[in-house]
């Protein structure tokens, strides 16, 4: 369940301080896109959203290196700081937060499990990564997801 006290602070944080986010998520695959604009008033602050699930459209669409993508592998920090940096200038705005990660219940393995998840921010004067292992369903741990993002941009929006 996504947290909406969460949202509601994040949402009046945005507008107070006047800034512009873009969202560019894999395993949350628009999630935190369609809750920030969940809010009346969001066009004041959300410029775009990209669900960059394969990692084609991680490069294509966001121009994440591929040799990162191949060093790394898509589920990694740098692939997330990537995102990050990458939806912020293409788009123009103050701040990029991007999501990588295994959803479940497939796909994980012993190194990288299902609800390994990476969420990055990137703003002109801070970038910042963070590893998460939720222990959900996958639309738990997509929520799970979205509610540490959410976490992270409040986090930032109050230094």
């Amino acid at each position: 369940m996504i947290d909406e006290k969460l949202l509601n602070n994040v949402s009046q944080r945005l507008k107070k301080r006047n800034l512009t986010i873009a969202t560019a998520e894999s395993c949350t695959g628009g999630l935190i896109a369609h809750t920030l604009t969940n809010v009346s008033g969001s066009s004041d602050y959300f410029e775009r959203g990209v669900v960059s699930y394969s990692n084609r459209a991680k490069m294509e669409l966001l121009g994440v290196p591929d040799d990162t993508i191949r060093k790394y592998e898509a589920v990694s920090k740098q692939v997330a700081l990537a995102m990050a940096d990458e939806i912020r200038v293409k788009s123009g705005v103050d701040i990029g937060l991007a999501t990588t990660g295994i959803a479940g219940p497939t796909g994980g393995t012993k190194e990288k499990p299902v609800g390994l998840v990476y969420v990055a921010i990137s703003a002109s004067n801070k970038t910042d990564v963070k590893k998460f292992l939720f222990s959900g369903s996958r639309l738990q741990n997509k929520e799970s997801t979205c509610n540490a993002a959410l976490k992270i941009l409040l986090d930032y929006l109050t230094q």
